[in-house]
């Protein structure tokens, strides 16, 4: 079963950095029912590797990557709001990227797909939204990627929402996550599978790609929570290896699961296309950001920023947090003491949801 739905982008859409994309579309799923007066709408984005499935529904009840929060009377209440969450521009789950078909040749994307840009998902979900004939929509949120993303609509598309919510986003990458995306993409790059791009199904740059997860998981989460789950427990016994520096702690059967459990869900272009995007936002490239989120006309924010995220830091938080303020936006800064690091918008479903629901209510 799926509630995947797409909505078709202009043609041509035109890409930020140069460059256009024909027969564009992108995959979404929503929950709840849009009221008569179309002003209920909550738009959400996400992180990199997620899809539009935030949590399950009639069409496809198996569980999202946000069950918990989205649905009947939860943080994000489908009673209430009309929730659509899409999957990136330039992803692999249903929305065009380099794993889609040109419809110019009939052949995958693979490195011809345009440039991508944060501010190209952005547009992406602002014209979806659109098809839906939405004009205004209560409120634009999204954690990580999504954090971004949503700073990027309200610069883009002023008053095209009512309020924003930013989850662990920043308005430019900082030189800590640039160099480490720059690392994992790198050892996807060197994967001698990857084959410049024209890779195989069959024969995808596995090795890379799974390195490049397992570095990225490590940030994911604290040290401190680490230490708390794993410990120096051993690895279990069907995951031990007879071979020179086999793994021998639960921490790396640990990442080896999630590694490959990416590497079969994920295409390689796709990440790196992303990844890329992330590393080139600078909100500042549209202006300067008191006076973009003044001409936004926001009527509400919450900024949430998590203290062990090694990622994107509690003082970039902070900083979107007080540049709204300045714009005369009213916003409220939560800054959660979770153990989970960056992923703890993931995990600690009831210290977000109390601040998510506590804010929608307001409404």
């Amino acid at each position: 079963m799926t509630a995947r739905r797409y909505a078709a982008l202009p043609d041509p859409f035109p890409m930020w950095r140069g460059g256009v994309l024909h027969g564009g579309r992108l995959a979404f799923e929503t929950w709840g029912t849009l009221n008569a007066a179309r002003d209920n709408a909550v738009l959400l984005f996400t992180g990199l590797s997620a899809s539009a499935h935030a949590a399950s529904s009639p069409a496809d009840p198996s569980d999202g990557w946000w069950q918990g929060m989205v649905g009947p009377g939860l943080a994000i209440d489908s009673d209430l709001y009309f929730i659509i969450c899409v999957n990136s521009l330039g992803s692999c789950f249903g929305s065009s990227g380099a794993a889609s078909i040109d419809p110019a040749t009939g052949k995958t994307y693979r490195l011809s797909f345009p440039d991508l840009s944060v501010e190209d998902i952005a547009r992406a979900g602002y014209e979806s939204a659109r098809t839906l004939g939405i004009e205004r929509l209560d409120t634009i949120m999204g954690p990580s990627l999504g954090g971004m993303v949503v700073l990027a609509f309200a610069a883009l598309f002023p008053g095209a929402a009512r309020r924003l919510l930013c989850i662990s986003g920043t308005a430019a990458a900082a030189p800590f996550t640039i160099a480490l995306r720059s690392i994992q993409r790198e050892a996807i790059l060197n994967d001698p599978n990857w084959a410049g791009g024209n890779y195989s199904a069959e024969r995808p740059p596995s090795a890379g790609q799974a390195l490049a997860r397992k570095l990225g998981t490590v940030t994911y989460r604290s040290a401190a929570e680490w230490q708390q789950r794993f410990g120096r427990d051993p690895i279990r016994d069907d995951m031990r290896r007879d071979t020179p520096f086999a793994p021998e702690f639960a921490v790396q059967g640990y990442l080896e699961s999630l590694a490959q459990r990416f590497v079969s869900a994920f295409d390689a272009n796709c990440y790196l296309y992303l990844s890329r995007a992330m590393d080139r936002f600078e909100l500042t490239r549209h202006g300067e950001p008191v006076e973009l989120m003044r001409r936004a006309r926001l009527e509400q924010a919450l900024v949430i920023g998590v203290q062990s995220d090694l990622l994107f830091s509690i003082s970039e938080q902070q900083a979107i947090a007080q540049m709204l303020e300045k714009a005369g936006v009213p916003t409220r800064f939560a800054s959660l003491s979770c153990i989970e690091g960056h992923d703890a918008f993931l995990v600690d479903i009831a210290a977000f949801g109390g601040e998510i629901g506590g804010f929608l209510a307001r409404r």
